[in-house]
């Protein structure tokens, strides 16, 4: 693909930003340059959101099998370009490259397909009584993403947006920008008319904050840490916009004292180290019966010896970099904040593995103090905490002691009982005994972890508003 470095996408178009300034992206695993993208500006801003409110006039009124047909056009040229999508997010996030093809690449057409599918069955009129309820879209939509899933954050707030009728102004993160103006480019070749998304690259104290500002933007959708989330959700206040927010974790991982418990510790850990960590659903505290701890600690650690950082290109690395040399810092620091703590650390630690690139060792602590800060803030690295239960209330108990409620997981033997713990656990998503990940499901969180849902039905209703016709 022939992306147009430095240059920004608006209205169908690559035009260069109006401050003339970059941004350099790093490759995480070498410290080498990747690339440059425009840094964005408020200039470029008002002309991304007046591309999308020209394109807004004609788009919303398309019908809803001409914009399934687009998106299920754009699985078939996610799907033609999925090998140069891999390599992009391997050499802009440091994902293993195996892992760019299989789950970032991959998954994002899964979503697409789901919400085509999900598009076709919204009641955008119903009849009630003597009533016409219609569901019409929000209007235009400010998309600000993270660098974690470079493909699959976009793909959950663009495709329901514009699914609903709606227009986009996508800001993705600057340390993984390449992905998104790819996706754009894949998106206009699929027949996505011009001016349906805009994407500009730039600092998110400038474009993110002049989005979530801007009268002509109708709505927003932020995927990031809870106190940017906070300043967005103060900020839109003013001018009453709709706001979706999907923020931190910190999700347990129970298993029950009649678990296979073997399977469900090794899946706990694979969980946990994803993506080097770097999810906001990871499975970071597992709670664990209190009489069986020695052999979990065992198991833990087994399990992770077989995530030796490498580097990414290598097609059986299973841990990449993380993404910058911040991040490296701040988990290191959460890792020393563990043993100064007095936690029990039984794989890993602090030390840096020689050579270039943002490489942490995955690291497991065990005997953690459920209110300690290893168990209650987000490390966003793969930092494993292991927490002691003696019953199954306890184990609730601990599982929702977290002011996030993002993620969790329940392993049993017992369906009944895996279901009634489930239940009971205050958060947006429960796997019961590993269940697949479901992208027709409504993906969000309770408490500190945000408020609206991504995906499915559920993603493309927060695109859309409903006006009643009494007769």
């Amino acid at each position: 693909m022939d992306l147009k470095t430095g240059m920004l996408f608006i209205n169908g178009e690559w035009i260069a930003g109006n401050s003339k300034m970059s941004i350099s992206v790093e490759n995480p695993a070498t410290g080498e340059l990747v690339g440059t993208v425009a840094e964005a500006d408020i200039v470029d801003v008002d002309k991304a959101v007046a591309s999308a409110r020209a394109a807004l006039l004609s788009w919303q009124e398309s019908t809803v099998e001409d914009r399934a047909a687009i998106l299920e056009a754009v699985c078939v040229a996610l799907e033609k370009h999925s090998e140069d999508l891999a390599r992009t997010i391997t050499s802009e996030l440091g994902a293993p490259i195996r892992l760019s093809a299989s789950l970032h690449a991959a998954l994002p057409i899964r979503d697409i397909r789901a919400t085509a599918m999900a598009l076709r069955d919204v009641p955008f009129e119903t009849e009630i009584g003597n009533s016409l309820v219609r569901s019409i879209p929000v209007g235009v939509v400010g998309a600000i993403t993270p660098w974690n899933y470079p493909l699959h954050q976009v793909v959950s707030k663009v495709v329901p947006a514009i699914a609903a009728g709606c227009t986009v102004v996508l800001k993705p993160s600057d340390l993984t920008p390449f992905t998104a103006l790819s996706l754009a480019e894949i998106m206009s070749e699929a027949g996505l008319p011009d001016g349906v998304l805009n994407v500009i690259t730039g600092r998110g104290s400038v474009v993110g904050n002049a989005l979530v500002a801007h009268p002509g933007v109708d709505a927003i959708s932020f995927t990031g840490s809870e106190e940017v989330g906070r300043i967005i959700a103060r900020d839109a206040a003013e001018n009453f916009k709709r706001v979706t927010l999907e923020l931190g974790g910190k999700s347990a991982n129970v298993i029950l004292d009649d678990a296979d418990v073997s399977t469900a510790v090794k899946v706990g850990v694979a969980n946990c180290f994803l993506n080097t960590g770097q999810s906001c659903n990871a499975l970071t505290r597992m709670i664990v019966p209190m009489d069986i701890l020695d052999s979990v600690e065992e198991l833990a650690a087994a399990a992770a010896a077989k995530y030796v950082p490498g580097d990414p290109l290598d097609g059986g690395t299973r841990m990449g970099p993380v993404v910058s040399a911040r991040q490296q810092e701040r988990i290191v620091a959460a890792i020393n904040e563990g043993i100064a703590s007095g936690a029990k650390l039984i794989f890993g630690g602090p030390e840096v593995p020689a050579g270039p690139g943002y490489y942490v060792q995955p690291t497991i602590f065990s005997n953690v103090d459920e209110d300690s800060s290893l168990a209650q803030e987000e490390i966003f690295g793969p930092v494993l905490s292991i927490i002691g239960f003696r019953d199954e209330a306890e184990a609730i108990r601990i599982a929702n002691n977290s002011r996030f409620g993002l993620g969790g997981a329940v392993w049993s033997r017992d369906e009944d009982r895996a279901h009634r713990v489930a239940r009971a656990i205050r958060t947006g998503q429960v796997d019961i005994n590993g269940a697949a990940f479901n992208p027709a499901a409504p993906f969000g969180g309770f408490k500190h972890s945000g408020y609206g849902r991504e995906l499915g039905s559920w993603g493309i209703s927060e695109f859309l508003e409903h006006q009643s016709i009494q007769r």
